[in-house]
């Protein structure tokens, strides 16, 4: 089975990903709360949709946070496969832009 994530998602969320690691350390520690309220924000839609309390996402690092990223939008497709694709691309986006 393919992906749940719409390309257009995919493809901001790889835009992101390929921006984050071209970072210096410091500006990716310094952009670090952004991607984690998005992060964090991602896991509490999961979390709702499958009626479970939502839980703190837990701080690892710049190193690790585009997975958690990546795992998060992956996850909320599957669980929301009706999400408004576009307002996440936009999501995305904007991390994007502010990196």
């Amino acid at each position: 089975m393919g992906s749940p994530t719409p390309h257009e998602v995919s493809d901001e969320l790889r835009r992101v990903v390929e921006r984050w690691h071209q970072l210096p350390l410091d500006h990716a520690l310094s952009r670090m709360p952004s991607v984690r309220v998005l992060v964090q924000s991602l896991a509490d839609r999961v979390a709702g949709s499958r009626g479970a309390a939502a839980r703190q996402v837990p701080d690892l690092g710049p190193a690790v946070v585009m997975d958690q990223l990546t795992v998060m939008v992956h996850d909320l497709f599957r669980a929301q496969p009706g999400t408004d694709a576009a307002a996440v691309a936009e999501e995305l986006a904007g991390i994007r832009r502010s990196l």
